[in-house]
């Protein structure tokens, strides 16, 4: 059984081999605290303003933003039973529906979605920091206020530093990292919350008119994006450490719990600002952070940043550790420390767009979020529904290895669903972002991407039922199980 004892400490030696099953234990609570500290976050204040800013009144941005957190923190959850169930992390696992070799396409573009979470989020980290030394520090600010371009860079290795460095350590150090955080960030969180209060008009509360369905459709799909979908393909990489027989019951609901309940308060807060506050969703759509730390006294404002700051860490380690495995699960032969190395290449080149070439954060965020959500999204729902085979099938790990293994190299029943998928889903998604825009919204016509349909980016959700859709139909009712030559199932 893997060893909880805080006294004992190991570097992790397992990359995408199952987890042996002397390595297991604990309960899935130990799960909350690492998705709820990646989420308990001033940046799920900013969401709650993103959904409100498509249209929507205060109270269908809150309905559907929260409707959308919990239906898409839930399917984290489902897919999260693999985890145990296998011992392999998710990207790994998802071999088995898609085959040794086809599995490496919905695995890129996971790693993808990935790293651009981490860009998104180290760039962020960095530039609160550089902020809060701007503010402290006479000669890291400019004239006007800002950090120096030295400052932002020194920031930006520090906190690329510390977060490599835990992600080579491991899932031991992780868990016990990220529950302290939670526990500081929550308290924090609590007291910004007393301190947004006042910033809240009341009177003002309600001014914005009702949308539309198709409108409010588009705001769950938004929420979807920013909070469950970018996980559904990594729910099993912080459950595989537990016994194989672990209630999925209590997998799926703490998962989906620690992923949902933060941002899902912190989404309240953020729409009731930013019905009272007009100008506040223009501030949060370029700096999303500053524009509510500005409204902050100077005493809280320098705490307050450095919880910032971890709780940014947090969500980075789990994300920076879950690309690492990506990589090894497209075959790369390289060690945990190589694929760090590799990961934090790509980071300085994702942040050095965000920061000094995309002239909105909100437009290349909303924009990158649809585009990858479509093939992650599309996967999830290929692998949830293949979940059915795989429980039939007694969860055979062999079924992820290459043909003649055990496996199968192409499952092409998988493979044709998400390639159709993805078409349909990002030929009717938009994007406000230019360079993004290039790329999407192909099977448009002029009239129909000036839509609702189409700016809400609801090509999300259609990629995601024609995907599982279609690959229901065609294993579960034409009966096309495609399994290796020779395979004798279990009775």
């Amino acid at each position: 059984m893997q060893d909880n004892d805080n006294s004992s400490l190991k570097l992790e030696t397992n990359g995408v081999n199952p987890v042996p099953l002397n390595e297991r234990g604990g309960t899935p609570f130990q799960v909350f605290p690492v998705w709820f500290s990646w989420n308990v976050s001033i940046m799920g204040i900013a969401y709650g303003i993103y959904v409100y800013s498509l249209g929507l009144s205060f109270m269908q941005a809150i309905v559907c933003g929260i409707l959308g957190y919990f239906l898409s923190s839930t399917l984290v959850g489902v897919q999260a039973v693999g985890g145990p169930r296998t011992g392999l992390p998710s990207l790994t696992q998802n071999r088995i529906a898609f085959g040794f070799l086809g599995n490496k396409f919905p695995t890129l573009f996971a790693y993808i979605s990935n790293m651009g979470w981490q860009v998104i989020i180290i760039t962020l980290s960095a530039s609160t920091g550089a902020d809060l030394f701007a503010k402290l520090v006479p000669s890291c600010a400019q004239a006007d206020g800002s950090p120096t371009l030295v400052c932002l860079f020194g920031w930006f290795v520090v906190v690329l530093a510390l977060v490599m460095t835990v992600a080579i350590y491991g899932y031991q150090l992780i868990v016990r990292v990220e529950k302290y955080i939670a526990i500081v960030t929550s308290f924090m969180t609590v007291v910004f919350l007393g301190l947004m209060f006042p910033h809240i008009e009341l009177s003002q509360l309600g001014t914005q008119p009702s949308a539309d369905l198709m409108t409010c459709i588009g705001g769950m799909v938004m929420a979807m994006t920013m909070v469950g979908l970018g996980f559904i393909n990594y729910g099993g990489d912080f459950c595989r450490y537990l016994p194989r027989n672990t209630k999925a019951s209590g997998i799926i609901f703490w998962t989906s719990m620690g992923i949902s309940l933060p941002v899902a308060i912190l989404l309240i807060v953020g729409v009731l600002l930013a019905d009272t506050n007009p100008d506040l969703s223009a501030a949060a759509a370029a700096q999303p952070i500053a524009a509510l730390t500005n409204l902050l006294p100077f005493w809280f404002f320098v705490p307050f940043s450095v919880v910032i700051v971890a709780s940014l860490l947090a969500a980075s380690m789990t994300g920076v550790y879950s690309s690492g495995l990506a990589l090894m699960a497209l075959g790369l032969p390289a060690t945990r420390a190589l694929t760090t190395f590799l990961n934090a290449l790509i980071i300085a080149v994702g942040s050095f767009y965000l920061l000094f070439i995309s002239d909105s954060f909100l437009a290349t965020f909303q924009a990158f979020l649809a585009a990858v959500s479509v093939v992650m999204g599309s996967t999830g729902a290929i692998v949830l529904v293949d979940f059915i085979r795989q429980k039939r099938l007694e969860w055979d790990i062999s079924l992820a290895e290459p043909l003649g293994a055990g496996g199968l190299n192409y499952r092409w029943t998988a493979m044709v669903s998400l390639i159709i998928a993805t078409i349909i889903g990002l030929g009717t998604i938009t994007s406000a972002d230019p360079y993004i825009a290039t790329v999407v919204g192909f099977l448009l016509t002029e009239e129909t991407a000036q839509s609702v349909f189409a700016t809400a980016n609801v090509g999300v959700i259609v990629s995601m039922l024609v995907g599982g859709g279609l690959y229901y139909i065609l294993t579960f009712i034409i009966g096309l199980r495609v399994l290796p030559p020779d395979y004798k199932e279990a009775k």
